[in-house]
């Protein structure tokens, strides 16, 4: 999965990609270099990020999906955003899956909107509120956590008929170092294999901070995390270096 943020203050790429002229030529670099999946996010979720209404998402997404559908029939379109609204609109314009950071619980529409629309959703762990998502939690047993909310909110979903689910255990929202390296270690007892699982490690600071390296100096160490978390059967990696990760892949694939 390729990201392809149209941010102005996105963390890492400077909002580079914008506009349309420049979005699609980035997904066209992401597609050559081997992503199956453009994830699209109109909103910045960075510590201190600019928040956005519904309403403003939709103007800054414009016509990019439908463009890209056109442009990239083959590709499957992922949509990132915690609004029902917003998927409507993704749904009309073509998109493929649903990614929702927030897990329905910053609007209360969510769940009933992808069951609308019977999109493939990704269910990622996050604090309770888009005001909380970055406050450092205490857990006692990060991964125990984790699954127990993965239990709950996919109970939910299966209730309201939405049966392709994926899960994300929200690598870089509100858990310290230490818990983000135990969950690493333990990416094979998520949820028991139940459901699909997504891995979104690509420029976190949980790897850069610690080695005192730039958000821009750190893939030898990410590709080496990618592969540990594949080996333990992780089936999505969500990156922003398309072409290193596809390495990775087709590395553990031959292996």
């Amino acid at each position: 999965m390729g990201i392809l943020n149209l941010t102005p203050d996105s963390f890492s790429d400077g909002g580079k990609f914008n506009n349309e002229k420049s979005a699609l030529k980035h997904a066209e670099k992401l597609i050559s270099e081997g992503a199956s999946i453009i994830d699209i996010g109109p909103q910045s979720t960075r510590p201190n990020a600019e928040f956005l209404t519904s309403e403003e998402e939709i103007k800054r997404l414009g016509n990019i999906i439908s463009l890209l559908k056109k442009e990239f029939p083959e590709t499957l379109i992922s949509l990132d955003t915690f609004y029902a609204a917003t998927v409507k609109f993704g749904f009309n314009e073509g998109i493929d899956i649903v990614n929702d950071i927030s897990g329905g619980q910053f609007d209360e529409k969510m769940f009933d909107a992808v069951a609308e629309t019977k999109l493939p959703y990704i269910l990622m762990h996050v604090n309770s509120s888009y005001e909380k998502m970055h406050e450092k939690v205490s857990f006692e047993d990060i991964t125990l956590s984790v699954n127990q909310y993965f239990s709950k909110k996919t109970d939910e979903l299966l209730k309201k008929g939405i049966k392709d689910i994926i899960l994300d255990p929200g690598f870089g929202f509100g858990k310290t170092v230490e818990d983000q390296m135990k969950m690493i270690d333990e990416v094979e007892f998520f949820d028991f294999g139940n459901f699909p699982l997504l891995i979104g490690i690509s420029r976190k600071s949980f790897i850069y901070k610690p080695l005192g390296k730039s958000v821009l100096d750190i893939n030898q160490e990410t590709q080496k995390l990618h592969m540990k978390v594949l080996q333990q059967g992780a089936k999505i990696l969500r990156v922003h270096d398309v072409a290193e990760a596809k390495k990775t892949i087709d590395d553990y694939l031959i292996n």
